[in-house]
């Protein structure tokens, strides 16, 4: 557009310089051309604005408010003792979670281990009934969550009352051998350590006493002796 109006504006002056020289007239025309030139840049100055505004920009000129990275919280033995999972991993007890001493599991990865428990010869009925009688017998407020079959076995899961709130036994049966895992589902850290607090002591004493109601041999290092 700037070109256009150069174009038409040359020929004028142009003309005007082979004429006779004509002091007044060539004043008159240059303050006439001067005084087109700020009305025409009003009318399209406010165009071009707009269409500056209007138009996209590259995306990468203008960083999105909407582009903030949220970070990540770091995972410490606190946060990751919020989610502890449970069930059967690639079809065996899991280990206990280094986060959490209060746990014993016969899974031989896990830092307080324990031997399976083995059923004995003499012991009448279906293994899996008896042991929810066990459980609902010796454990406070015990609850059977889940009974279910899995490859030449079954899988049990009954939460209890703990220490410090809720605890969960799991225990695959197969054949005459029983692993297991007890674990408490709340951590406890006592201000400003970062270290939790408890033991598998309580864990293997309540295993213990599930083994004496069944009758059922409990192996211990002790019991090697």
């Amino acid at each position: 557009m700037a070109f256009g109006i150069s174009a038409r504006l040359l020929p004028q002056v142009t003309a005007k310089q082979n004429s006779p020289p004509n002091f007044a007239a060539t004043n008159a025309e240059h303050h006439q051309c001067v005084s087109k030139i700020p009305s025409f840049w009003s009318k399209v100055l406010p165009l071009a604005v707009a269409v500056s505004l209007v138009a996209p920009l590259p995306s990468s000129a203008i960083p999105s408010l909407n582009s903030k990275s949220s970070p990540v919280a770091p995972m410490t033995p606190f946060s990751q003792s919020k989610n502890l999972p449970t069930g059967l991993q690639n079809g065996k007890i899991r280990p206990c979670p280094s986060v959490n001493p209060g746990c014993v599991s016969t899974n031989p990865q896990s830092s307080s281990s324990a031997f399976p428990l083995i059923i004995s010869q003499n012991s009448p009925g279906n293994a899996i009934m008896q042991l929810q009688d066990a459980i609902l017998k010796t454990q406070k407020n015990a609850k059977i969550q889940v009974v279910e079959d899995i490859p030449d076995g079954k899988y049990l899961q009954a939460e209890v009352d703990g220490g410090f709130g809720r605890d969960v036994l799991e225990f695959l049966v197969k054949g005459d051998s029983v692993a297991y895992r007890a674990m408490a589902t709340k951590v406890t850290y006592i201000y400003p350590f970062t270290t939790a607090f408890g033991d598998s002591k309580g864990q293997e004493e309540r295993m213990k006493m599930i083994a004496e109601e069944l009758g059922w041999y409990a192996p211990s290092l002790d019991s090697m002796d």
